[in-house]
C-alpha cells in the first residue's frame, strides 16, 4: 500500500498526519512498499519447431500491417505469403479484423492453396486467440510463433509487408476502405504474376 492510501485511511479514522509522517515511520521500522511486478505479455505456444520452407504449402507466414485512408479511416491489413513460392495468397484489409475474421480468410485460402504444415506468426492477440489455436489443431496446422520483440524470425513477413509499404501504400492515395481493396488485389496480382522474385 502506497503512502497515499495510508495517509488517507489514518484521515479517516480521525488521526492528524500527513504524507511525510507516514514516510517517516516506515523508514524508521523498516518497511518497504514491494516494487511493481513486471507485465507478462501473451505468449503463443508453438506446436512445432522451426523451419525453413522446403516446398510449397510447407511453411506460411501471416502478419498485420496498419494504415489511413485520406479520409482518416483506420485501415488493417492482413497478409498471408507461402514462404516458399513467396506467393503471397491473401492480402484483406478492414476497419478491424478480428480472430473469426482471420480464420474465415484462412479457411478461403486453404479451399485455393491447400493447407500448409506450419504457419509462422507473432504473439499478436488475433493469433494466440483461443479460437484460432482450436481451429488450426483441428486441422493439424503446427504454429510457429516468434519471440516478442524478433521480428527477423518473421523475415519473410516483414520482407514482404517491406516491399508492400514502399511499392503499394506508400504510392497510393486510397480514400475509401472498397478503393483499398480493389488496389491491394491488383498489387497482389502483379507481385504474384509479373512483378521478378
Amino acid at each position: 500500500m502506497g503512502y497515499k492510501k495510508i495517509t488517507r485511511l489514518l484521515r479517516d479514522k480521525g488521526y492528524r498526519i500527513n504524507k511525510k509522517q507516514v514516510q517517516r515511520v516506515r523508514r524508521e521500522e523498516g518497511l518497504q512498499v514491494p516494487p511493481p511486478k513486471p507485465r507478462q505479455r501473451r505468449q503463443g505456444v508453438s506446436t512445432g519447431l522451426p523451419q525453413k520452407a522446403q516446398y510449397r504449402n510447407h511453411v506460411w507466414c501471416w502478419d498485420f500491417m496498419s494504415d489511413y485512408t485520406q479520409r482518416g479511416g483506420k485501415l488493417r491489413v492482413f497478409n498471408l505469403i507461402d514462404e516458399y513460392t513467396r506467393e503471397c495468397h491473401r492480402i484483406d484489409a478492414d476497419r478491424a479484423i478480428r480472430a473469426t475474421d482471420v480464420l474465415e480468410i484462412l479457411a478461403e485460402a486453404i479451399r485455393q492453396h491447400g493447407t500448409p504444415r506450419y504457419i509462422r506468426s507473432d504473439n499478436g492477440p488475433e493469433f494466440i486467440a483461443k479460437s484460432i489455436q482450436q481451429w488450426l489443431a483441428e486441422h493439424q496446422i503446427k504454429t510457429i510463433y516468434i519471440d516478442p520483440g524478433c521480428p527477423w524470425q518473421n523475415g519473410y513477413a516483414e520482407s514482404f509487408n517491406s516491399r508492400f509499404r514502399v511499392e503499394c501504400l506508400d504510392r497510393e492515395l486510397l480514400y475509401t476502405l472498397s478503393e483499398a481493396r480493389y488496389v491491394f488485389d491488383q498489387w497482389r496480382k502483379y507481385y504474384n504474376e509479373t512483378r521478378p522474385h
